[in-house]
């Protein structure tokens, strides 16, 4: 799970319109991404700073990168409504950290499954009072499902997500992942079902609107 976020933000107080800006963009509208990336970079930035000090720096003009990288990750990601601006900044915050730990095997697999749950209607509803769990058939409900757990992935602890990457994307044995940290293939096991059981948890508190 996310922890809660303390940067100041001195903007005026406005209405929420990230549920309005987010529908916007789901439904073709491609400057309602830009209108929202806009409004919440400088928050967004001074975030990832503070967390990631000389690894995002690495990256070289980090304003200019944060930008794309943010479009970018918004593009690919599976599409969500969140009814909060809070909600919304530590989201793509949480992605934007996990992205630039290194994890470029795990992304890319990402990015190529983006295209085929692109083709269904799914749009996640993280405000549980509006969402419905009724899908009009059992194509749409695995790729709404499909899209929770993605998302659940997207906002795991980068240990939790490394382990499952590791066993269920390369196809590792617990024998390889515990040579890879260095730990018992037992140990191994024993943090890959432990993972399971987080991922499993970020999805039914997605589901339930908590981030």
């Amino acid at each position: 799970m996310t922890e809660p976020d303390r940067t100041t933000d001195s903007t005026p107080a406005s209405p929420d319109d990230t549920a309005a800006l987010l529908r916007r963009w789901h439904a073709g509208d491609r400057e309602a991404l830009h209108e929202l990336v806009q409004r919440d970079l400088p928050w967004i930035r001074a975030r990832v700073r503070q967390r990631l000090g000389e690894g995002l720096r690495q990256h070289g003009d980090t304003d200019d990168f944060l930008h794309e990288a943010v479009l970018d990750i918004l593009a690919w990601t599976p599409r969500f409504i969140a009814n909060d601006r809070e909600v919304f900044r530590r989201m793509v915050t949480r992605i934007v950290e996990n992205t630039l730990r290194g994890q470029a095997e795990f992304y890319a697999r990402m990015r190529r499954d983006r295209a085929r749950i692109a083709d269904s209607d799914c749009v996640l509803e993280l405000d549980a009072r509006q969402r419905t769990d009724t899908t009009p058939s059992q194509h749409a409900a695995r790729h709404e499902e499909e899209a929770w757990l993605r998302l659940a992935m997207d906002l795991l602890d980068p240990d939790d997500r490394d382990v499952i990457v590791c066993r269920e994307w390369r196809g590792e044995s617990f024998g390889e992942i515990g040579q890879r940290l260095g730990v018992p293939e037992n140990t191994a096991r024993m943090r890959f079902s432990r993972a399971v059981g987080r991922l499993a948890t970020q999805v039914e508190a997605l589901r339930r609107g908590v981030v």
